[in-house]
């Protein structure tokens, strides 16, 4: 006998999206795809500092040892040998620029490795996740074709016609049928619209059966009505604990159905519910790589290619990003708020633009507009964020403040973008700005002037020593007397208007003025102290009194 006929086939690889699925952000993070992410990884291979640099091709390196810059042997011999990614442990972050530049040279795909992570770790999860690839062509899953063979299967176990349904009424996958003519009008219609007609789901609904399917786990029967050009059918829920997933149909052909229909069904809903659970992990999975891969973006640490490629993108269209604040510096509202807030922005922006990308960064959403129209203005998008921002206040009572950044020529300028949106956001949190959404030209004073106050607290040394003394007066006497200033330049000189400010007589006011100047030696009447008068004593109180 030929050993090379009985041995097995050799198992086919993962793409590299689907490693970063497996292994996930807590251990590795991607900084270069220079071929993007459907490269197939087939092997994992442990690269010893001590070893030659050499590799096979379709290998995942994993240079243990080689941290940041030693790494460049493992980059230039894996692109040479036909690798498909490298691993490796960074000792700064500046190190990652580097490093994915030679990695794009040489045509590999480079992972750094978060530098708690043990590297048996890394390679058993590696190797795990190329246990359990299914079989078949590089990065094509088992979930259509199992589900498409167990509704095959079902079909033959009851002798009718069987499709499988999420909760939303889309079908996911159905049975063959031998003859056409079998097959009601109601199953035609679903199958070519991947979606059950709505005249009949108001009959099904106004029967209850999608009432008794979400409560029962009962196989329910439901009488032909050639009326309406339908068979009789077989349902049943596919759950998951409480949580319902899905339905299973069966259709009577033109022979009745097997008499041990309704336990086939049972067994197979409670196998779907299987293939249903793994595909949400699978979908979650794919949404926390997109994210992650957009956060990235966003901070600069990676650059445009590895999420243009995960999404199918131009990088070269203009793009933009929206960013949102809720909360205040000092309280974040809880999880629970958090993923509201994103499912409300996510929702809203998927209406208004197909490719956008909702991610969190630090304590801040953002809304990644990738290969907008050409035509697109900032007051267009500052109309999506108000929209946005009107809704979190009608349905989740939360104050959310929006900023637009400015609409840049393609993916690699969106550090810029959100740079921009950023600057909005942080005038808005420290000098109080009236609007809940804008965009740079609409707040350009108020952010120049939250930025000049930020660079003032950061050096005390830029204060006026005697602004500092007065704002330390008043707080060991409890007194008034720098708002009063404050008001008073605010007012331009006009004591009546800023005595009705703070609700005191005008001779309040100037008697209040002189005590200021009295006891610092502040001469209001000259432009300059006036002018550092006004930034100074807008600082919050504990910046003013830092260093008095």
């Amino acid at each position: 006998m030929d050993p090379a006929a009985a041995a097995p086939p050799p198992r086919t690889g993962i793409t590299l999206r689907q490693l970063l699925m497996s292994l996930g952000e807590p251990l590795v993070e991607l900084q270069a795809a220079p071929d993007g992410l459907d490269v197939e990884i087939r092997s994992v291979a442990l690269l010893d500092p001590e070893d030659p640099p050499m590799a096979h091709p379709g290998e995942l390196i994993l240079a243990i040892g080689a941290r940041g810059r030693a790494a460049f042997p493992a980059l230039r011999a894996g692109g040479r040998d036909g690798a498909t990614a490298v691993a490796v442990k960074l000792d700064t972050p500046g190190q990652a620029a580097a490093l994915s530049a030679t990695a794009v040279e040489a045509g590999i795909a480079l992972l750094s490795v978060r530098a708690e992570a043990r590297w048996e770790q890394v390679d058993a999860l590696a190797r795990a996740a190329l246990e359990s690839a299914p079989q078949g062509r590089p990065g094509e899953g088992a979930e259509e074709g199992d589900l498409f063979a167990l509704a095959q299967t079902t079909a033959i176990l009851t002798g009718g016609i069987v499709s499988i349904e999420d909760t939303a009424n889309r079908v996911l996958a159905y049975s063959r049928s031998a003859d056409d003519d079998e097959v009601d009008d109601l199953r035609r219609r679903s199958i070519l619209g991947w979606h059950g007609p709505e005249a009949y789901l108001s009959r099904l609904r106004e029967w209850g059966v999608f009432q008794r399917l979400r409560t029962s786990d009962d196989v329910i029967n439901i009488d032909a009505h050639p009326e309406l050009g339908i068979r009789r059918r077989l349902a049943v829920a596919i759950r998951s604990g409480e949580r319902q997933l899905g339905v299973i149909w069966v259709q009577e052909g033109s022979a009745p159905l097997s008499e041990r229909a309704d336990q086939a069904l049972l067994g197979a809903a409670r196998v779907a519910a299987l293939h249903l659970v793994r595909r949400r992990r699978e979908l979650s999975a794919d949404l926390t790589l997109t994210r992650t891969l957009a956060a990235g973006l966003l901070e600069g640490s990676t650059g445009p290619q590895p999420l243009a490629n995960h999404l199918a993108l131009d990088a070269a269209r203009p793009a933009a990003v929206l960013g949102f604040s809720y909360g205040t510096a000092e309280a974040t509202p809880p999880e629970l708020t958090r993923g509201e807030v994103s499912n409300l922005i996510s929702v809203h922006t998927a209406a208004r633009h197909r490719s956008a990308v909702v991610t969190q960064v630090d304590a801040r959403l953002y809304v990644l507009l990738p290969q907008l129209p050409r035509s697109i203005d900032t007051g267009t998008l500052r109309g999506w964020g108000q929209e946005i921002a009107d809704a979190a206040g009608r349905h989740l009572g939360l104050s959310l403040r929006g900023s637009v950044g400015c609409i840049v020529p393609g993916l690699g300028e969106i550090p810029e973008s959100r740079r921009e949106a950023d600057r909005i956001l942080d005038a808005m949190l420290s000098v109080g700005v009236a609007t809940t959404v804008a965009a740079l030209p609409d707040i350009q004073a108020e952010v120049l002037v939250s930025e000049v106050l930020a660079l003032l607290s950061a050096h005390p040394e830029m204060r006026d020593p005697r602004l500092t003394a007065l704002i330390t007066h008043d707080s060991r006497n409890q007194g008034q007397l720098a708002e009063t200033v404050l008001a008073y330049l605010n007012a331009f000189g006009d004591v009546r208007a800023a005595a009705a400010e703070l609700h005191v007589h005008p001779n309040t006011l100037r008697y209040r003025i002189r005590r200021a100047e009295d006891l610092t030696g502040l001469d209001l009447s000259r432009p300059d102290q006036r002018l550092l008068a006004m930034l100074q004593l807008r600082l919050p109180p504990a910046d003013s009194q830092q260093f008095s």
